[in-house]
């Protein structure tokens, strides 16, 4: 199977490239530069402003993953449409796979599991960009255009991330030996895994020929109240950290000249209510074996950032 990752140096796309070329798969990855260097995968360099430079990418690829993203304050003025738009555009008729990592912000707050089938009701504009992006994979889709997948996931943490909840709010002060809880307590939050959401990925495209003109999956992760996520930190973490609690004041402080901290403060109601995310049938094609236990997984992530704060010192 050939495969095509479009902004291959982000979280996600790091995690893709990994994901399909350690199953074996053939993979491009496509970008401004080359970061990671990984000799089992073709880099294509190009612009993503450029529907060319994308169409030139995944030529002859059965997979398009869209791994692309904006900084949050990018979002409006129809940039991240506009982005979207331009996958869809270079893929044409080519009936090639389109797959597209989805999040939470397509929903309002609620209590509850949340699965493929719920009716979409952003509360916030950043959700109702997500909505109006989606909408345009799923029109592709059902012209005929092109097959398209959406695998929707909580907030991402991994080995290999960096700048996301996990690191900037959880052990935003690991260094001074304090780690941030953050959320309403007894409150669960979804997490995903990175490794474990790309193998999923792949999953996934492996069994696209079983799967309809437009699918939309779950990825439940691990639904987590903010006390065992702290709990498992401090279990991690090579030195002890005091827990404290997540400094929401200072965000707002803060927020009134950055405007990408104002953008993350309206998604706040994400952490105050306990919204998991499910999915028998994804569940029931990744088998009941599948995925790293949490305590894994959070020590894999723990690590990372104390590996990265010994080298920086």
């Amino acid at each position: 199977m050939k495969v095509a990752v479009l902004g291959h140096n982000g979280h996600v796309g790091i995690a893709l490239v990994q994901a399909f070329a350690d199953a074996g798969h053939e993979v491009t990855g496509f970008g401004r530069s080359n970061k990671r260097r990984d000799p089992r995968v073709k880099f294509v360099k190009g612009d993503a402003d450029s529907v060319s430079d994308i169409r030139a990418a995944i030529a002859g690829a059965d997979i398009v993953v869209n791994a692309l993203n904006l900084r949050y304050d990018q979002w409006d003025r129809g940039w991240l449409e506009a982005q979207v738009a331009r996958v869809i555009e270079a893929m044409g008729t080519s009936g090639q796979t389109l797959m597209f990592p989805g999040n939470i912000y397509n929903y309002a707050a609620k209590d509850g599991a949340i699965g493929p089938n719920a009716p979409q009701d952003p509360a916030t504009p950043r959700g109702a960009i997500r909505v109006r992006s989606e909408a345009l994979i799923e029109g592709a889709a059902h012209r005929g255009d092109l097959k398209a997948i959406i695998v929707r996931a909580g907030d991402f943490f991994g080995p290999d991330c960096t700048g996301d909840w996990f690191e900037q709010a959880i052990l935003r002060e690991a260094s001074k030996g304090r780690t941030a809880q953050i959320g309403r307590p007894g409150t669960g939050h979804t997490w995903a895994y990175l490794p474990d959401l790309a193998r999923a990925f792949v999953r996934v495209a492996e069994a696209r020929e079983t799967l309809g003109a437009f699918e939309r999956f779950h990825f439940s992760g691990h639904f987590v109240t903010p006390e065992e996520m702290t709990a498992t930190v401090t279990a991690a973490a090579p030195i002890p950290l005091k827990v404290t609690a997540f400094p929401w004041l200072v965000l707002h402080l803060m927020g009134l000249a950055n405007p990408v901290i104002r953008e993350v403060l309206k998604m706040r109601y994400l952490w105050e209510n306990a919204m998991a995310l499910e999915d028998k049938r994804l569940d029931a094609l990744l088998g009941p074996d599948f995925g790293t236990a949490f305590e894994d997984a959070v020590a894999a992530a723990t690590a990372r950032y104390f590996r990265g704060m010994k080298q920086a010192a």
